[in-house]
């Protein structure tokens, strides 16, 4: 099969590798219509290569057909249209059981002590093949995969599912914002455009975004958002406490990471934990604070006393600097941490199921391209050029 492959520091390829095949009772073979490319990916693209080996299959955002099934999936079956969550989970052990899916004890990375093992991610996560390719081995299908109907509409009404979506209502979920209420969402790539539409429908009176993309601006304003380009306003907290009363928002949302604009000596720690052997830059990361936290920052300077900050965007560092008596003075409520996907499907089932489609999921994707094309897509994606906000990859197709 084709598939999107990891190769170096902001290289990748589509190579000809094996077909996946059955390797548990509970795993199942997807063939994937469409897969998208996230913001995680560029983090690999770029940064994490540490965790990396050449050759590895990226991508966690992917959905299609089921072609085969081992005999322990479940009711799954062969011809089963479904979406497949990023991260990978049993359903029944004990965090499983608690809805924290992000956390499934038997799917743990324990040897790198991190959480549940994801799709198409590195070392820490399981170093699971990915997405980004024609066909897709499952495991815990039992569970995992998103049975969504085959009712002959765009994958992209689905294709959210298995990480925009629900990291988005997530993040709203965390920041308990009150009825009524005001929040800010800091970055409007894919995960602050859905979720400042997820935050509106659930009834926040006032939604604010900030970016300095002018493509993003425009794309969360057709959808009700008030925007603010913040490469515009010389006193950004000031503009925005005057849109809230001169106190501030009662929540904020961290929907960028790592790789935020603005923090100009944590990027040459990530070039520099990039460019040396891998043996030196891993503990560069595991112990050190290389993490531009500039979204972050700016979040906790925004949200009002007494509020609350939802952290969405991925971070990596292990010993980050924060401000510590700005939050303990402020009595800041901090939630963070990967989406528990499937803890979120019943809410947003009949929501992208709707005609009507109030999250707007048929108005994220900027571009849709072949496989072949994602060399080209992820250095797009990665400079922000042609309005690109969201690609979402065709396995099924050759050429544009």
């Amino acid at each position: 099969m084709r598939a999107l492959t990891w190769q170096g520091t902001e290289k990748v390829s589509v190579e000809t590798v094996p077909d996946p095949r059955i390797e548990q009772p509970t795993d199942a073979i997807v063939r994937v219509t469409s897969t998208a490319i996230c913001g995680s990916d560029l983090h690999l693209y770029k940064i994490l290569g540490m965790y990396l080996d050449a050759g590895d299959i990226l991508g966690h955002e992917a959905m299609g057909v089921v072609e085969e099934v081992g005999s322990g999936a479940g009711s799954l079956a062969v011809g089963d249209r479904v979406v497949i969550p990023f991260n990978i989970s049993c359903g029944t052990c004990w965090m499983c059981s608690r809805g924290l899916f992000a956390q499934c004890e038997t799917t743990q990375v324990r040897s790198q002590d991190m959480g549940a093992s994801l799709f198409g991610f590195t070392k820490l996560y399981g170093q699971v093949p990915g997405g980004q390719a024609e066909y897709l081995r499952v495991p815990q299908a039992q569970f995992g995969p998103i049975v969504v109907p085959d009712d002959g509409s765009p994958d992209e009404r689905y294709l959210y599912l298995s990480d925009v979506a629900p990291t988005a209502w997530q993040a709203v979920e965390y920041a308990q914002v009150p009825a009524g209420g005001t929040v800010v969402v800091v970055g409007l790539g894919p995960i602050g455009q859905m979720a400042a539409r997820i935050a509106a429908h659930r009834g926040a009176s006032k939604v604010i975004g900030l970016d300095l993309v002018p493509e993003r601006l425009a794309m969360a304003r057709r959808h009700g958002i008030e925007v603010i380009d913040v490469s515009a306003v010389d006193d950004l907290a000031a503009a925005v406490r005057d849109l809230t009363g001169g106190r501030g928002p009662d929540s904020a949302i961290d929907a960028v990471g790592m790789e935020a604009h603005g923090s100009s000596a944590a990027a040459a720690a990530q070039k520099m934990a990039g460019l040396l052997p891998d043996a030196l830059s891993r503990p560069l990361i595991e112990k050190a604070g290389v993490d531009r936290l500039a979204a972050l920052l700016t979040a906790f300077d925004l949200v009002r006393r007494g509020g609350t900050v939802s952290i969405s965007g991925v971070y990596g560092g292990a010993v980050d600097g924060l401000p510590m008596m700005q939050l303990f003075d402020k009595g800041v409520t901090l939630r963070m941490g990967q989406a528990n996907v499937k803890r979120w499907i019943d809410d947003l089932m009949p929501l992208v199921q709707d005609a009507a489609d109030p999250l707007g999921v048929l108005d994220l994707r900027t571009h849709r391209l072949p496989l072949e094309s994602a060399p080209d897509a992820y250095e797009m994606f990665q400079k922000k050029h042609d309005g690109c906000i969201k690609v979402v990859l065709d396995p099924t197709v050759t050429s544009v």
